[in-house]
């Protein structure tokens, strides 16, 4: 992604849960994505609810070397967290890092490939019920 992959900071936000195993998918999520990106200073974050927040992935990421940080809410449709929450709670955590450039994406949305990935699931439910 960059000559001096700590420079970019990557942070994927979810809305968090009380379920452990739910806040853990998250992990593999940015772990995957290390895979397939290349990049290196990449960090989970909940919302709400769970740990690490945005402010503590935010810094995590700086204390790495990130001189710019991009924020990607880990959410399908541009709703109110997607759009307003994270966005704001992202302008007030970059408020400790004074020259740190931070932008937040899109959510998800529609994409070929979560038609794909909805597909794969839909079979699979239907190998499932022909096997019972």
């Amino acid at each position: 992604m960059t000559d001096h992959p700590n420079d970019i900071g990557i942070i994927i936000v979810d809305h968090g849960s009380k379920r452990a195993e739910a806040n853990a998918m998250l992990d593999d999520v940015v772990k995957m994505f290390r895979e397939v990106s290349g990049a290196v200073n990449v960090e989970a974050a909940h919302m709400e609810l769970a740990e690490p927040s945005i402010d503590q992935a935010m810094a995590k990421c700086v204390e790495r070397g990130a001189k710019r940080i991009v924020v990607h809410p880990y959410m399908l449709s541009p709703g109110r967290h997607s759009t307003t929450d994270i966005p704001r709670m992202v302008c007030e955590a970059a408020e400790a890092f004074p020259g740190i450039r931070v932008s937040v994406t899109e959510p998800l949305g529609v994409d070929a490939r979560i038609g794909e990935v909805i597909r794969r699931r839909v079979e699979a439910a239907l190998e499932t019920d022909a096997a019972s």
